[in-house]
Order: structure tokens, then sequence, then C-alpha cells
């Protein structure tokens, strides 16, 4: 009896094959949930796109206000198809140079210039027992200038820590905490004549919690920590602490991005790309004497200016802020995959660039923060018509009259970070009170003297444009005066064999030669600062984010040579001696540039939360 026909027997040979492909499929979905499970272990990816698109975290409890960035936002592959970059604001804005007229004087009267000063700042007697054996770097320990207090105390919102500054740098992770404070500052204050303090004051080295030793070849000091840099990461901070005064210590944990992870990075600063072959000159941070700048977390900036806007305005160098800035908050909307040791990230949300050549401004939908920069040389009024004596095609600049390119949008602007001062360098003519006063690299009328030279210039520049802020009837946000940014050209000018080939860490204590038009620029900068605090009227804050010393020491984060990615450049100096055209006034990225990103961060945070007790 038969009891199964032919295509019965069919269907049931075909049923072993359809077992298998159920197991494989079983087993395929199980290696994948535990792939999955292992990556969301690894990476919180869950908490980080909560974050973003609604705001919170899972700690947190969920806000339901309606924001303009609670959108659902599609993750989209590293592309960047809805970044369209702007970086051309002007054809000019990579040529900043400092150049010489016919008698060689690069920038001012020589009679200005302050000497030079080869002494060394005498370091007191220090225990040397407790000094880790192993550590043949040089180390700089926490320097200690005093806290100065800039004058007419009573116009508090107005009031910016001046300290002075006498930074060191160490090649461990951190300084020990626990010096008694009463042992590491003074107060000095500036009266109207500005008279800075002495820079040549000693070191004290406060107590034996730090052991140190001198380095008898270069000066350096060596000192060792408890604390770790991941520690110091997440150390609380005193609110009230000069964040200007201490030093450059060396952090393994290493820079908060890196030339691969930023899109938005000008080649120039890109020295990585550009094949610069050393790389410890990102791992520098710095370290205030009584406390710490907390590192730079993206998530927490974004929050903190939720709904506002951030503006650097001023010349590349603010663009050089602006975009490290933009590098480190891009990390915040990245997720990382590692797959055969190459990198690849998908973006959960990219900031959308709604800028013109007018204005860059990136937007972060997620908490509606808008970061924007705008082109300003001088920050102060230019034309280029003919003015009484002066012709056509020569810049003149109206010393008394804010930059009108850029003071409309002043009342939408939260907070604003200056830069300005190397384009004193640069050829143009002074107006003042209608009537031409001066000029740089042109002055055709030698039978009439000069009332105002560049440096001058810059003083009043500086007054004039914070004068219109702090007056303003519109403006109510926080000011951040960035003080001059020094340059690193040794051994002459750019243009006449000025060279920083070749530094690859931080001077070392007692190796730091003054630069006589950095310090005089740097006066005029605070004399027109403390003139513009007299004058304020509206509410708005003004903060001086006094950087000029501390990054004296850091001559190794230029980008030198390596201002191409061209593999055939010139890199080293030729048989004549003389070096190779170089860049030793902006910062590579990452690079020292990013240290001025943290203390914003640290100056907003204290302003948002509540906390104004600057040092006085």
């Amino acid at each position: 009896m038969t009891w199964a026909s032919p295509k019965y027997s069919s269907r049931m040979a075909a049923y072993p094959r359809s077992v298998t492909w159920i197991v494989v499929s079983v087993g395929g979905l199980a290696f994948f949930l535990i792939f999955a499970s292992w990556i969301l272990i690894s990476y919180p990816i869950g908490s980080t796109v909560r974050l973003y698109f609604y705001g919170v975290d899972s700690s947190q409890k969920v806000d339901l206000s309606i924001y303009p960035g609670n959108q659902t936002t599609t993750i989209v592959p590293r592309d960047y198809k809805d970044v369209n970059i702007v970086v051309n604001n002007t054809p000019s804005e990579s040529d900043l140079q400092v150049p010489v007229d016919s008698n060689g004087d690069a920038s001012m009267d020589k009679s200005n210039l302050a000497p030079k000063s080869n002494s060394q700042m005498p370091i007191s007697s220090m225990d040397k027992s407790n000094l880790a054996p192993k550590s043949n770097s040089q180390v700089p320990i926490s320097s200690t200038g005093p806290p100065v207090s800039l004058e007419n105390k009573e116009i508090k919102d107005h009031t910016a820590p001046l300290p002075a500054l006498s930074p060191a740098f160490t090649k461990e992770e951190d300084v020990k905490p626990g010096a008694d404070p009463s042992k590491v500052t003074k107060s000095v204050e500036i009266d109207d004549s500005l008279s800075l303090p002495n820079k040549s004051n000693s070191v004290d080295m406060g107590t034996n919690d730090t052991a140190a030793s001198s380095d008898s070849k270069s000066g350096a000091v060596q000192s060792s920590s408890s604390q770790s840099g991941n520690d110091t990461k997440n150390a609380p901070v005193d609110t009230g602490c000069d964040l200007y005064h201490g030093s450059w210590i060396y952090d393994k944990t290493g820079p908060l991005y890196t030339n691969n992870t930023c899109p938005v990075l000008t080649q120039m600063q890109n020295c990585q790309g550009n094949g610069r072959p050393d790389k410890e000159y990102e791992n520098w941070r710095w370290k205030p004497s009584q406390c710490d700048v907390p590192r730079f977390d993206p998530k927490k900036f974004l929050e903190l200016m939720r709904g506002k806007t951030l503006a650097f305005i001023g010349d590349s160098v603010a663009r050089n802020q602006m975009e490290s800035m933009l590098c480190i908050l891009w990390q915040a909307i990245t997720l990382y995959f590692i797959y055969k040791n190459i990198m690849e990230y998908f973006q959960a949300e990219a900031p959308i660039n709604r800028g013109n050549r007018r204005m860059q401004r990136y937007f972060f939908r997620s908490t509606s923060v808008t970061i924007a920069r705008i082109w300003s040389s001088w920050l102060v009024k230019q034309t280029s018509e003919p003015f009484d004596f002066a012709p056509a095609g020569v810049t003149k600049l109206h010393l008394d009259a804010p930059d009108d390119n850029f003071m409309e949008f002043i009342p939408k602007f939260d907070v604003i970070v200056l830069s300005s001062g190397h384009w004193f360098a640069k050829q143009s003519v002074y107006i003042l009170n209608n009537e031409i006063v001066g000029g740089q690299l042109w002055w055709p009328h030698k039978s009439r003297p000069k009332k105002v030279n560049n440096v001058d210039a810059f003083g009043i520049s500086v007054e004039t444009i914070l004068t219109s802020l702090v007056t303003h009837p519109n403006y109510t946000g926080l000011t951040i005066v960035r003080s001059y940014s020094p340059d690193h050209y040794e051994g002459g000018a750019w243009n006449t064999g000025g060279s920083c080939t070749g530094k690859t860490k931080p001077l070392a204590v007692g190796e730091l030669v003054e630069n006589g038009f950095t310090k005089i620029m740097y006066e005029k900068q605070v004399s027109g600062f403390n003139r513009a605090i007299q004058k304020a009227t509206n509410k708005s804050k003004l903060r001086l984010m006094d950087i000029t010393e501390a990054f004296g020491y850091r001559h190794d984060g230029h980008p030198g040579p390596y201002r191409n990615p061209d593999p055939n450049k010139i890199t080293k100096r030729g048989p004549d001696g003389k070096p190779p055209p170089q860049d030793c006034l902006h910062w590579c990225m990452p690079g020292p540039v990013d240290t001025w990103n943290e203390i914003v961060n640290e100056i907003i945070r204290r302003e948002y939360e509540g906390n104004k007790s600057f040092p006085s």
C-alpha cells in the first residue's frame, strides 16, 4: 500500500532544507543581538541620541517645553553634504603677516619698545627627595604671579581679572593640590598709568606637597603629582580662582579632537595633515595654580548655551579660535565605529551652516545654539576712498568709530569673543576726529609729525569698540576680550628670517625672552579696556581673557613650515642658513588654541551659573 504520493515525498525532502535555513537565521539573529549588546555597553548610544534629540539624558527629567531643536533628525553618513562651509570671507584673510617699512621697522616706533630681557625667573629652593626617579623630561611647576584687580571696582558687571603671569610647564599629568593660597599669590593693583607687575618676581613653590627639582641645562623644573589627567577632568572648580596664572602640564589623555575628526579645519592649521612629524604639542594643558580648568565637555557646553549665540569677531586669529570651538563641539555629535583599524563615524546631528559672506553661522538644532564668526581686521570703521592727503587705495581707519559691518548684529549675540591687534602692523592711515593723525607703512609728509603710531592706534581702537558695546542700548550680553596673541618669529620678522621651526615643547621657567612689541601691544590693549569700563552704561558684562604671557611659552604650537600638504615643501634651513617660509602666528589644530575655548567655556559657566566672583 502506498501511503504518500511522489508530490508529498518531494515536500518531505525539502523540509530539512527549511529547518537548516531557520537554524541559520536564528543563529544570525542571536549573533546580531550579542554584537548589538556589546556595542550598547561599550558606547551608550541611546543616551547620547536622547540628549541631542530631546536635550536630556537618562538621568534628567524631560522638559516638556517645545524647543525648535526638538525635531527628529536622521543619522547621516560622513559626507557632510549638508554642511556648506564658507571660509573665504575676504581674499586677504589668510595674508596676516607683519610687514616692515623701508627702515626695517616691523611694527612701531622703536622708541616705544621696552628693552628685551634675558633675565631668568629665580626659583625658590625645593626639596629634591620626592622627585620621581624615572622622569628625564623638562617639566614646569605652578608659577606665581599676583592676580591684579582692574581699576574702578565699583563697576562690578564690567570688572575683569588682570593677573600677572609667570607660567611654567610640567611633564606630569598635574600639579598636586593642597598648596597654601596665601603663599602662592599677592594682590597688586594697576593704577591709571598701568604699571604692570614685575615679571621677574621669584616663584613661590608653596608647600612641600609638590616635589620638584631644577634641570641645570634648561632651567626647567620637574614635578610629580598624585592626580591624573582623568581626575583633573572631573575635579571641582573654584569659581573664584585666577584662571590666567599657572603652569603648562603634560596630559596623557591627549587632545579634545584630531585633525581627522574635524571637517571644518583650515588646511594651514592642519599641522598633522601637513606632515608635522611631532605630536607632543597637542598634549599640553593649562593648569591654574589654585584650581583646574575643566576639560571641555561639548555636551555640557551646548546645554549651557541652549538657545544662545556665541560670536567670534575679529581677524584670522578669531577664525582660528572659532574653528577650534567647532572642532570641539563636533565631537559631541559624532558616533565612532572602528572596523579593521579604520575609523568610520556617523553624525546624529551635523550643525547647519546658515552663513553667508558677511557672517559664518553654524546652528545646532538640538539645543538651538549658534556659533557665528564675523571678519573684522581692525574692529573699527575702515574706508578706501580718498581722504584729505591720503589717496584712494590705502586703507583708512576711523579710530573713533566701530566697524559698522557688524554693529547691526550685536543685539542678537549673547556672548562675543573679540580678537584684534595684528593687522595694525599692516599699511593703513589713522583718522581721528575727522583728521589724519598718523599711519603705518604710509606717511608721505615727512615734515608733518605723526600724532599717532600703530601701537597707540591699537589702544584707541580697543577703547572705541568696547565703548560701543558697553553703551549699546540693546546689548546685554557678555563680551570676552582675548588679550593680544603672541607670535614666535625668532631671529627676525615673518619676512626677514624669523622662524619657529623645531620647537616641540613649551618654554621652561627662565627661558622666556620678553618680546617688546607684544608687551606694549598688551599694555595698550589693557589701557583701552580700562578706559571703556569707565564709560559703561548698559547691563552688558565685560571680561578680559588674559592669555598673553601664558601663551608666550607656547612657541611649539604654531604650524611653522607645515602650512600646506605639499610633500615637496621645504621644512629645513637652506645652505645659506635661511629658514623656509612659515607661520609662527596662528596655532596648530588641535593645539594650544583649544585652551582658549576651555577658558571661554569656564568664563561663560561662571556668568550663567550666577557666580561672578572674579579675583580682585
